[in-house]
């Protein structure tokens, strides 16, 4: 999320933190470490994590450990960095909340049919020759390109699901991403795709989505993917362009899913996928290696059988 240009200094005081740097260096966004860039503020909270993050493009972080300040960057101090990062968000990205159904800040494109029972958002910007039936939700900060359908009940721009573990609750991030609907796409009904949790969920030009699909935070979607009902994509699932995806598929989050790939209905995605290949199963494997083995297992009880009856 971009935000007007603020000094380290000036966020170390928002979350009173001590701060190990250049007090006036200025942050231009608040971003995860996945789609980092130079200028953002980024959090990290586990030991795991803290060499990715100090030798990414972040400008600033907040830390839960003094390390040494890498050149260029400004540590923030903090106990509870996850904690810390939430109240930066909801200063600098207040909830505002719509008691329209059209926002007056939504900006609609010519020849574009809103259906009733639409809600469209805060800062909503849908483009030309759009069509958007009964009941769809638009979040604040959508946005949508020429030509799109979405189909009815769909819900675009819920909150990220993305949740810290404490030894009583769940503590939520905050939301301040948004999502982005390219060109020609189309949303089959009651689909639901979340924003980013920092940055954008995006489907691809031409994408097309069949009814039941659910898309995860901070995901992009190719051009001209295909993905069939009641597929679930999780968060930070990259999928490439002409991907097929048939139904009741599964893909976990942090997965990269190249160009032109199939995966068989009902399979269970759990890590990369190479270009060009159809997959099939759970976990997923090349569909041809899969049905060999499926094979096999089929003729095991007989050959466990035959070995009983030769001992």
């Amino acid at each position: 999320m971009k935000i007007e240009k603020t000094s380290a200094g000036k966020m170390a005081q928002l979350i009173n933190a001590e701060i190990i740097g250049d007090t006036t260096s200025r942050i231009s966004g608040l971003n995860e470490i996945h789609c980092v860039e130079e200028g953002d503020l980024i959090f990290v909270d586990h030991p795991k994590y803290y060499k990715n993050a100090l030798l990414s493009k972040a400008t600033a972080i907040i830390i839960n450990q003094q390390v040494a300040c890498p050149d260029g960057k400004v540590l923030l101090l903090h106990p509870e960095p996850f904690t810390a990062y939430n109240k930066l968000v909801r200063h600098f990205k207040p909830l505002k909340f719509s008691n329209q159904n059209i926002s007056p800040t939504a900006k609609i494109g010519q020849d574009t049919v809103i259906m009733p029972g639409v809600f469209v958002g805060n800062h909503v910007s849908i483009g030309n020759n759009c069509i958007i039936y009964p009941n769809v939700v638009l979040y604040d900060d959508t946005q949508i390109g020429n030509n799109v359908v979405i189909h009815a009940n769909s819900v675009l721009g819920s909150d990220a699901f993305y949740f810290k573990r404490r030894l009583d609750k769940l503590e939520k991030l905050e939301s301040c991403g948004n999502v982005i609907v390219e060109d020609d796409v189309e949303i089959g009904a009651s689909c639901t795709v979340d924003r980013g949790a920092s940055g954008s969920t995006i489907i691809g030009k031409g994408t097309k989505i069949d009814n039941l699909v659910h898309i995860g935070h901070d995901s992009a979607i190719g051009k001209n993917c295909t993905i069939a009902a009641q597929v679930g994509v999780a968060g930070v699932v990259s999928i490439g362009d002409n991907v097929i995806l048939w139904g009741q598929a599964g893909v976990a989050n942090d997965v990269k899913i190249s160009d032109n790939v199939e995966v068989y209905a009902q399979s269970g995605v759990g890590k990369d996928l190479e270009s060009g290949k159809v997959y099939f199963g759970s976990p997923a494997s090349e569909a041809r290696e899969k049905f060999k083995e499926l094979a096999y297992l089929k003729k095991l009880p007989s050959f466990i059988e035959n070995i009983k009856n030769n001992t």
